[in-house]
């Protein structure tokens, strides 16, 4: 008998000590297991990023550096690039009073921009946002002109405001040919011309940007308010507006952007020649006209990387005193 016991204690002092082996083993096992995971996630990551990386790098990242390339020659579009010309295409755009008049263009533009369809869309998305009749097709009518194509806006544009255009014989028919004028041509309204056509595109896109953003604000603290007594004026100078802070800053910050890029409706409307002497040209048409128009590509290609930098200033500055605080509060530290 006691043999027996001696024999089932070493039985059970062995399989204690085989129990302590796989508890080892078993606390030894997550760490492969860790490593297989964290192979595993860096996989999904190269897989999924990937592609969109080599995607903007051969279409953003590789063009500017070869623009930047081009613009140290004197090259005309075709063969190598042999004639060296420095920083001289760069003194060029600098010192040109047509560049300084398109750059003055592209900010006027870009201050109008926000000055006229920031307070309009903030407006017509706080209209939009009551329970009206027809708010629905209110709101698609206003978001159609944004995915309309610009070339057809454009064209339809030039088409209504030419001399003999539909908007003149409109005014004529309705006793106010005295109004008529050449939206077009005429130093003094083609910016503004602009500007309107600018504002009916886009305006649908800063609505429903607007209107995103009040249906992200809780209705409690509207109702709070007014149980508070507040007037509807100050509901919406003291809640809707700073809680609208953040998409109100997103949409300047696309504006911003766009309005420096501004190219097709202007080259459409009012072409790379006219739109000198009507006081639109951007940028952009002076590149096009000064570099392949011109059979310069160097030199356009040099006017390319000026727009670069200037964007990538203005965002960076943007970024920099308006976005920190939604940054900010957007990026949260791991717990170390």
């Amino acid at each position: 008998m006691s043999e027996t016991l001696g024999t089932d204690t070493d039985a059970d002092r062995q399989w204690q000590g085989t129990d302590g082996v796989g508890e080892a083993a078993a606390a030894a096992s997550p760490a492969p297991r860790r490593r297989r995971g964290r192979g595993r996630m860096r996989l999904e990551i190269a897989v999924l990023s990937g592609p969109p990386i080599i995607v903007f790098v051969a279409f953003v990242i590789f063009p500017v550096v070869l623009a930047a390339y081009y613009g140290f020659y004197k090259w005309q579009g075709y063969g190598a690039a042999t004639d060296w010309v420095g920083l001289n295409n760069y003194r060029l755009i600098l010192t040109d009073p047509a560049f300084q008049q398109v750059l003055w263009h592209s900010f006027l533009i870009l201050v109008l921009s926000l000055v006229i369809q920031g307070p309009l869309a903030i407006f017509l998305a706080i209209l939009l946002n009551q329970r009206i009749r027809g708010r629905s097709i209110i709101r698609i009518l206003i978001f159609v002109p944004y995915v309309i194509s610009e070339v057809i806006v454009g064209t339809g544009w030039s088409l209504m405001l030419q001399s003999s255009g539909a908007a003149n014989d409109l005014l004529k028919h309705i006793g106010l040919g005295s109004l008529q004028h050449d939206w077009i041509a005429d130093p003094k309204l083609a910016l503004w011309t602009l500007m309107a056509i600018i504002s009916w595109k886009y305006i649908g896109f800063a609505v429903i940007l607007m209107l995103a953003g009040l249906q992200s604000i809780p209705e409690e603290l509207f109702e709070a308010a007014q149980i508070d007594g507040a007037s509807y004026w100050q509901v919406q100078r003291r809640i809707t507006l700073p809680l609208l802070g953040p998409t109100i800053r997103i949409w300047a910050f696309l504006s911003i952007i766009g309005s420096l890029q501004l190219f097709d409706l202007v080259y459409i409307i009012w072409g790379q020649y006219v739109s000198g002497t009507a006081g639109t040209s951007t940028m952009a048409i002076y590149m096009v006209a000064q570099g392949r128009s011109a059979g310069n590509y160097g030199y356009g290609s040099a006017v390319a990387v000026v727009m670069f930098l200037i964007s990538l200033v203005v965002a960076l500055i943007y970024q920099r005193f308006v976005l920190r605080r939604d940054l900010r509060g957007a990026i949260t530290e791991g717990a170390s």
